[in-house]
């Protein structure tokens, strides 16, 4: 079979917390927990689901070696990205980047936008004054920024279209990959569904890959071929888009879409979350739901579930898939 695009084998991040004389005894944070991910092919944008807490975002900055992991491996296009370092970890970066969650904060307000726009791009090439300016202003067309908004600065902006400078950066460097960490969750809807259709057009004209990043299920339903859930730092359900919609089976993927408002199921159908948010912590023994799932049984609290396959593309971790 030919290689992934993008692989993603155990990958684990775990943080030390507290210690010392006078301090709490240490704690071991596990942010991310051995986590798979797979990326099929070129073109495909793959969601990825979970409350704060969960670890997409620590994720993601994994993958693009912002954060070094603790274990586990990433492989894109038959390259081991974890195993790079010095010059060909930065030859390498061009090939995917990052758009933030913060349009204002991810901008540095000193900065021209035809600067912060380019910027990426100059840490790999040599360019002069003019032909800078030249790259700017096209990198502001191809996001449906006028020209003249090279010279302006980021408070002059609104937050959409400080969010298009952003992408526009991103795309500075010809990236096959972008990885996009809640991009429209500081937006109005009107706004969101003007960046979403923005992102669709550039998919299409540079036949780019997402990973898309957020807790608005809508979004995700709207954009994504497939989509991974994650909760307390490993993923506890993934399918593709349609059919994990349309078949939930892990009792947090059900309680998610049970949320929303457009989702009117009877009462007694609804899978309710019991407790507070995912927020990561030393691994308890069994799942790591127990705290909060409605259909906890002894099982649960003394074996963790693996990953396993429940249809063509649908894996799930859980002891009672399909039970309730």
């Amino acid at each position: 079979m030919p290689e992934a695009f993008l692989e993603v084998k155990g990958l684990t991040k775990h943080y030390v917390v507290g210690g010392g004389w006078f301090r709490r005894p240490a704690a071991r944070i596990r942010a991310v927990d051995g986590v798979d991910l797979t990326v099929s092919r070129p073109g495909e944008t793959v969601g990825i689901a979970g409350e704060s807490g969960s670890g997409k975002s620590t994720l993601a900055r994994l993958i693009l070696r912002l954060v070094e992991p603790t274990a586990g491996s990433v492989w894109m296009e038959g390259t081991a990205v974890t195993s790079l370092r010095g010059e060909a970890l930065r030859r390498w970066r061009r090939n995917a980047q990052m758009v933030f969650q913060d349009p204002f904060w991810s901008l540095n307000p000193r900065q021209r936008l035809g600067d912060a726009v380019t910027e990426p791009l100059t840490a790999h090439e040599r360019l002069g004054p003019r032909e800078r300016w030249e790259v700017a202003r096209e990198l502001l067309r191809q996001v449906g920024l006028p020209e003249d908004f090279a010279s302006r600065y980021p408070h002059e902006l609104s937050g959409g279209q400080r969010q298009r400078v952003g992408i526009a950066r991103a795309l500075s460097v010809k990236p096959k990959l972008l990885i996009l960490d809640e991009p429209t969750s500081a937006l109005d809807v009107s706004v969101q569904a003007q960046i979403l259709r923005l992102l669709e057009e550039l998919q299409d004209r540079f036949g780019l890959t997402y990973l898309f990043i957020s807790h608005d299920l809508r979004v995700l339903e709207y954009l994504c071929d497939r989509l991974v859930v994650m909760y307390r730092g490993v993923v506890v359900e993934e399918a593709p888009a349609d059919e994990l919609f349309d078949r939930p089976l892990h009792p947090y993927t059900r309680a998610l879409l049970d949320a929303r408002p457009e989702r009117r199921r009877a009462a007694r159908d609804r899978v309710v979350l019991a407790g507070g948010g995912s927020a990561p912590g030393e691994q308890a023994v069994g799942c790591r739901f127990q705290d909060r799932c409605p259909f906890v049984r002894s099982r649960c609290r003394e074996e963790a579930p693996p990953l396993r396959a429940m249809g063509p593309g649908h894996a799930v971790a859980c002891h009672f898939a399909g039970e309730f």
